[in-house]
């Protein structure tokens, strides 16, 4: 099998194209290279997304399956499409979760959950992260366009798939893996008092592992890429006790993070996995057509090493972009 991944030097592009290695796939990288390196015994093609003829070094070539993780460009997409679309056996695009307008109800799936509005532009993460709340639908409608480029060019060809929140190896957001890493340091750590708060997740290496396997079975349709939900209370609980934490958990309630500056979910001074009722759909999509369509689900064991593993290889107290720092901690648990 011959693959072609649209990226493949940083998190899922990156584990996509180890899996199909270990696989013994032929597996090609497309990219500018400036992000990373690929993994050993992948052929990086240096590439310019951002040039009308940027993907020029491919326009000749086939492939049994692609896989294009772009992350803001409807224009990356349509070029990729238009370059090589009728000459892949099979394509993969990742997309996301914040495709869905509606998030306050659990239980959606791709056939229920409505969509926020199509935009075919490009845009940067900066731009996004700038952008605040309404950088929520940017991402969200960007991916919704750039999905349907896809289905309208490869049709039974095309695997979309719309991940949440993705753990392990080589993560760089630090959501997931703030805790594993904050519980490995003990001490008296903050958590967040979620009763009746839910939170899904897939690790990145069974992501992987899905795309791979869909382009061997020729697997189509739409499909979240998010496990079985659980009580996020119960997951921080079992995340400590499988890194053996013998600290004190110190629990906060949604009110007194906030009235201590703390915000959720992810960026500076924030308290991963932590995300406001209003927004109790988006972290409890219903798995199960996923599930029946073959995505693997790891003990949850082996997602928290993996986890502790990336957070020790990069440095346990390094600056990051998701959490608190210990001082930061320490001031919020004074207040308390």
């Amino acid at each position: 099998m011959r693959l072609l991944v649209l990226g493949g030097t940083i998190f899922v592009g990156y584990a996509v194209a180890s899996e199909a290695l270990r696989r013994g796939y032929e597996v090609v990288c497309a990219a500018r290279g400036e992000s990373g390196s690929v993994p050993n015994g992948a052929t990086l093609v240096k590439v310019d997304r951002d040039a009308d003829d940027g993907l020029a070094p491919l326009a000749n070539e086939s492939f049994d399956a692609v896989v294009d993780v772009s992350p803001l460009s409807y224009p990356w997409v349509r070029r990729a499409l238009d370059t090589f679309g009728e000459r892949a056996g099979h394509w993969t695009f990742v997309s996301t979760v914040n495709v869905y307008s509606d998030v306050e109800t659990p239980g959606q799936t791709p056939a229920t959950g409505p969509l926020v509005p199509a935009l075919r532009q490009h845009s940067t993460r900066e731009e996004m992260m700038a952008a605040g709340e309404e950088g929520t639908l940017l991402y969200g409608g960007i991916k919704v366009a750039s999905e349907n480029a896809v289905r309208d060019a490869v049709g039974d060809r095309a695997f979309v798939v719309r991940p949440g929140l993705i753990t392990g190896s080589w993560d760089r957001s630090d959501r997931f893996g703030y805790w594993p890493g904050r519980f490995a340091r003990g001490g008296r750590v903050l958590v967040p008092d979620l009763p009746g708060h839910r939170m899904q997740f897939i690790d990145v290496k069974d992501f992987a592992r899905w795309i791979v396997d869909a382009g061997e079975k020729k697997l189509a349709g739409t499909f979240d890429a998010i496990g079985p939900h659980r009580p996020t209370n119960e997951m921080l609980e079992e995340i400590a006790a499988e890194v053996g934490f013998d600290g004190e958990f110190v629990t906060a309630t949604s009110e007194q993070l906030t009235a201590a500056g703390v915000n959720p979910w992810s960026g500076p001074r924030s308290l991963p996995l932590w995300v406001p009722d209003k927004y109790d759909g988006f972290e409890s999509h219903d798995p199960t057509p996923s599930l029946a369509a073959g995505m693997p689900v790891r003990p949850f064991a082996e997602v928290v090493a993996d986890a502790l593993e990336r957070e020790r290889e990069l440095g346990l107290d390094r600056e990051r972009k998701a959490g608190l720092s210990l001082e930061e901690e320490k001031e919020v648990l004074a207040k308390l």
